[in-house]
């Protein structure tokens, strides 16, 4: 399999693709999705082109790929950006244009749902970005988070070498975008409390793969994984989504990922902060820290039975809790534990 290769970055000025190869909540949502679009002007310089299923709540699959191929196309469209996850992404990539994809490398940023995008690309040859949402972090509310920021703009603009910081606080408890006041208040956020870190103290290096564990899960049963020879060496980077799947079903996913002979692949392992608080499932501080004890546990034992000893690293804000720092996908990590740091390459 050939190594993915990094496509050209935008410039300040240039016009970008937002798209929602997903759930199309921008059309339910336009206040956040407004918000969004504002910061991205005004924030990164950046002018947002949307395609005819942006803001259309379920739209066909066939209509959603058919946007995605087209942005990659556009010869004035410099990167894209997806608007939010989902749950049925899984439906549209069989319909994107491989030949088109290929021709046209570009950088595509989204996360949750948008694993099968980003796998999607991994497989044709092109480093994708983990993380950036127009709705999530584009249009959080109160102010842009400074670390999702900074990493964003790093990973839009820059092609050198990028440090991850651990969040001095960080949340997993939204506002509800159906009050348009709601974007007016900072979201509720908890001290942060480092990265926590698990196996051999060696230095890592690799290529990442991975996403939203629950979406890895669906693409290993449609066989659209790499396989474990095409993965070995890289660095497996994952989280969880905000459908809260517990340490038991946490572990099952790991258990088949690693009958697979997936996770003999990966020397390191990065592990998103585990979100644990829903709007259905409102959790208490203290249920959090429980719920985030035991995914753990599942974690590691999973590790122990099916990997050979990596280096683990536990709490890292790439998932679906708040801020969110921008991982490449296919694209190089450096994991020093010996001194505890950790760094990209956009």
């Amino acid at each position: 399999m050939t190594l993915p290769g990094y496509p050209p970055k935008p410039r300040p000025g240039d016009r970008v693709a937002v798209v929602s190869p997903s759930a199309g909540l921008s059309g339910l949502f336009p206040h956040v999705h407004e918000l969004g679009l504002r910061r991205l002007r005004e924030e990164f310089g950046l002018e947002p082109v949307e395609f005819p299923t942006t803001r259309v709540p379920r739209a066909d699959p066939r209509d959603r790929a058919r946007d995605l191929t087209a942005a990659f196309a556009d010869p004035t469209i410099t990167a894209v950006l997806a608007t939010v996850g989902g749950d049925d992404l899984i439906t549209v990539t069989p319909h994107l244009d491989d030949a088109v994809l290929r021709a046209n490398p570009k950088p595509y940023f989204g996360y949750s749902d948008n694993t099968n995008v980003l796998n999607h690309l991994y497989r044709l040859g092109i480093v994708a970005y983990h993380g950036g949402s127009v709705l999530v972090h584009l249009g959080r509310p109160g102010k842009p988070h400074p670390l999702t920021f900074d990493s964003l703009r790093a990973a839009l603009f820059t092609s050198g070498w990028y440090e991850l910081t651990p969040a001095a606080e960080w949340g997993d408890e939204p506002r509800d975008w159906r009050d348009p006041a709601a974007l007016a208040e900072e979201p509720v956020m908890l001290p942060g409390e480092g990265w926590r870190w698990h196996g051999p103290a060696r230095v890592v290096e690799g290529r990442t793969w991975g996403g939203c564990l629950e979406i890895l899960h669906w693409l290993a049963a449609t066989d659209r994984v790499p396989s474990a020879a095409d993965l070995a060496g890289s660095v497996l980077v994952f989280e969880t989504s905000n459908e809260l799947p517990d340490a038991r079903e946490v572990f099952r996913i790991l258990r088949n990922m690693g009958e697979r002979g997936l996770l003999a692949a990966f020397p390191a392992v990065l592990v998103g902060r585990a979100k644990a608080w829903d709007f259905d499932r409102p959790h208490s501080v203290p249920e959090r820290q429980e719920w985030a004890d035991e995914q753990r546990v599942a974690v590691t034992r999973a590790l122990a039975e099916y990997a050979d000893d990596p280096v683990v690293v536990f709490d890292v804000d790439l998932g679906h809790t708040d801020p969110q720092l921008i991982v490449p996908y296919g694209g190089e990590v450096r994991v020093d534990a010996v001194e505890r740091r950790i760094a990209v390459r956009y």
